[in-house]
This record gives structure tokens, C-alpha cells and sequence, in this order.
């Protein structure tokens, strides 16, 4: 059966993911699974941003940073330190952060 149309018979997400990349555990799929935390943080921090109705230059500069470093931070270009994600959802957005570990 050919990549397409075993993705056209999967019968959920996961299915789908584990042809795509692989299954849970194998290098693919965990590369996989970082860059999509790392997507869903971006999209997050640009969402609560944005609902503060701040610009990545005032974020910057209520947390200390610079505005090149939200920038990055915002298209999933960089890493960030669990401090620093703190310090820019509480301090700088006035938002509560939880960390899970599953």
C-alpha cells in the first residue's frame, strides 16, 4: 500500500502520524513531536500577545529582552528557557503557566 493511501485509510490522527514519521520513540516522530511543541509555545505566546494587545517590542521591553528574541520566539526559530517562558507569560503577559509532564 502506497504512503497517500494509507493515510487516506487511516482511521485517526495517530495513524496518520506514526506513517508519516513513524512511531512514538523512533528519531523521526520525536523530531516530529519537538518541532510541534515548539509550534504550539510560538503560536501560543503570539496569541496571548497579541490579546494584551502589545507589540513584540513592549513584551520585549516589560521582560527585558529584545524584540528580535520575541520575534524568533514567535516563528518557532530559537529555544527558550524554561525561566525566560515564565518570565514572559507571567511577568510580561500576566498569564499563569503550567508545566506537564506526561
Amino acid at each position: 500500500m502506497k504512503k497517500n493511501e494509507a493515510i487516506r485509510n487511516a482511521k485517526n490522527f495517530d495513524e496518520i502520524l506514526d506513517i508519516q514519521y513513524g512511531k512514538t520513540g523512533t528519531k523521526k516522530r520525536d523530531e516530529f513531536e519537538e518541532k510541534a511543541q515548539y509550534f504550539v509555545i510560538s503560536e501560543t505566546l503570539k496569541e496571548a500577545r497579541r490579546a494584551a494587545n502589545m507589540t513584540q517590542e513592549q513584551l520585549a521591553n516589560k521582560v527585558g529582552t529584545k524584540k528580535s528574541y520575541i520575534s524568533r520566539l514567535e516563528n518557532g526559530k530559537c529555544d527558550i528557557q524554561l525561566s525566560t517562558l515564565y518570565r514572559i507569560f507571567e511577568n510580561g503577559l500576566g498569564k499563569r503557566i503550567s508545566l506537564l509532564i506526561a
